[in-house]
């Protein structure tokens, strides 16, 4: 059986910043949602964040504007019963100011994948990071299917 290991946080930021899709969870009155979206990560301020692009009318427009959610993004190889997972927890907002929007346009944005416009951004900040790994003597890293590397 294979042992489970806490990531670190720079284990968790480098895997973070890889990555290209993840998932956001949040409560509604009608229950918990998770949404799979198209993310990037941001660092402003000292603070890094995951940015997504979605539309106001969508339930993380609608919901998500001060709410605490969730973002995960993991791996998992079934052949070698290993993987990995990285979750940020954080309180979302809604990012718009211009001059913040014009200066994630110059630097890696969140490329929503679904079609149609996608204008409202919203930051996770990383309040609490962690990050599990399944199995021992991998680096996760070497394993990605796709690595964001800009």
């Amino acid at each position: 059986m294979p042992m489970s290991y806490d990531l670190s946080r720079d284990d968790c930021s480098r895997l973070l910043k890889a990555g290209v899709a993840g998932r956001v969870a949040l409560g509604t009155p009608d229950g918990p949602h998770i949404i799979p979206v198209n993310y990037a990560v941001d660092s402003y301020d000292g603070q890094e964040s995951v940015l997504v692009r979605t539309t106001a009318y969508s339930l993380l427009g609608t919901y998500g504007r001060d709410a605490q959610v969730c973002f995960e993004v993991d791996q998992f190889d079934h052949e070698q019963k290993r993987g990995w997972s990285v979750v940020v927890r954080g309180r979302a907002s809604f990012v718009q100011d211009h001059e913040e929007l014009d200066r994630m346009a110059r630097s890696w944005q969140p490329r929503p994948w679904a079609e149609g416009q996608r204008h409202l951004v919203v930051r996770i900040p990383w309040t609490e990071v962690t990050g599990r790994q399944l199995g021992g003597g991998w680096d996760p890293w070497e394993h990605l299917p796709v690595r964001r590397l800009a």
